[in-house]
């Protein structure tokens, strides 16, 4: 889809300028990100098309949007050498920190129980998302700055930077959302040079705090259910383990080689509930069975890889720490998705990127590969 533009830019560049960085392209990883993005649309339109004989394109218009506009944030977060984003990391998380903070003022927008976005006419931007990308950009920032020479107050620095929109975040409430900034924190601390001790001890402050949010009115009683129901599946009080009963029959309804496309009982009726983002997994798996499955995860999995080997041949410690942030955002999100949608991970809403509906997630993914692709290129100069 985005392929092409990225690939025409390149070869003109490279006739060009034989030392060019776009001679340096990784075409593995643009590869799986098309596949990816491809495979999302029609798993949100399946998801979304609705029973018939009239079918709703909605979903699939909009999804398709969001990837079109993510392909040409890919392309500048290609295009534009990264050593700019590291003069621009505090002007980025400062521009994401004001948007979380008016997005939970009158301003933002309520929905699903949570007032996470600003209404941008027909669509809903979620300023959470980007903070990913911005915390990713600080910490990689600080982190190459101080060249692993960490001691207590830098440690502090370091904690409060993430913890800022991390408490906004949870203001809303998203705790999936902080969950996912506590992991790319925890993983670019470990990799830029955080002495063990200091790791051991935010762990342990770490679990202390889940326990204590979730003990706290921040989390409101239908999130404690979501997260507690994949441990009492018995629960049939908890609403939340009618989610996932459904997320697994629609799982188990497709067999080794799947009900075919549009074809999933599940998918199709519409049972499963925001199948189009929090178990997007079920309709690939209901639809194609444990192949098709398998092979979306394969593609997540040579995606991931390419990843960590950007991060290990980066020229420069930045590089390296924004490919670990990146990373860390895909792995856990991958691992907590699927997770939950077989039942064996709390219920959190976090989406399959490149995969579940939404845009600001979408489009927040597709940068962050830009962002990878973009280190990898420019690994000779």
């Amino acid at each position: 889809m985005f392929q092409a533009s990225v690939s025409r830019r390149s070869n003109r560049l490279s006739r060009r300028d034989p030392t060019s960085p776009f001679r340096h392209l990784d075409p593995v990883l643009i590869g799986c990100t098309v596949a990816l993005a491809i495979i999302g649309v029609v798993a949100v339109y399946s998801a979304t098309r609705g029973p018939g004989p009239t079918y709703s394109h909605a979903y699939l218009y909009k999804q398709a949007l969001f990837v079109l506009i993510g392909a040409g944030v890919l392309v500048v977060f290609t295009v534009v050498d990264y050593q700019k984003l590291h003069d621009w990391a505090w002007a980025f998380y400062a521009l994401t920190s004001i948007m979380l903070l008016l997005v939970i003022s009158p301003l933002g927008v309520q929905s699903n129980g949570a007032q996470a976005w600003f209404a941008v006419g027909p669509f809903q931007l979620q300023p959470a998302e980007f903070a990913k990308l911005s915390l990713i950009a600080v910490l990689a920032f600080m982190l190459s700055e101080f060249r692993g020479d960490i001691d207590v107050r830098r440690t502090i620095a370091l904690l409060g930077v993430s913890a800022f929109p991390m408490a906004l975040i949870l203001l809303q409430p998203d705790l999936g959302l902080v969950l996912i900034l506590t992991v790319i924190m925890m993983a670019m601390l470990l990799i830029g040079g955080l002495p063990t001790r200091y790791i051991v001890v935010l762990t342990i402050i770490g679990v202390i705090g889940v326990v204590g949010a979730l003990n706290s009115p921040v989390i409101k009683q239908y999130q404690q259910d979501r997260l507690t129901a994949f441990a009492n599946p018995d629960d049939r009080s908890n609403p939340a383990v009618y989610n996932i009963a459904q997320s697994q029959l629609a799982i188990a309804n497709g067999q080794l080689t799947g009900q075919g496309l549009f074809d999933g009982p599940q998918t199709r009726l519409g049972t499963v509930p925001e199948q189009q983002t929090d178990f997007i997994f079920t309709a690939v798996a209901e639809q194609f069975g444990f192949v098709g499955a398998g092979i979306m995860l394969l593609l997540y999995a040579v995606l991931c890889q390419r990843i960590l080997h950007t991060a290990r041949i980066a020229r420069d410690q930045f590089g390296t720490l924004l490919c670990v942030g990146v990373l860390a955002m895909f792995l856990f999100s991958i691992f907590e998705n699927v997770g939950m949608a077989m039942g064996i991970m709390p219920v959190t809403g976090i989406p399959l990127l490149l995969l579940s509906a939404g845009g600001s997630s979408t489009i927040t993914a597709l940068a962050a590969i830009g962002l990878v692709l973009n280190v990898h290129m420019r690994r000779f100069r």
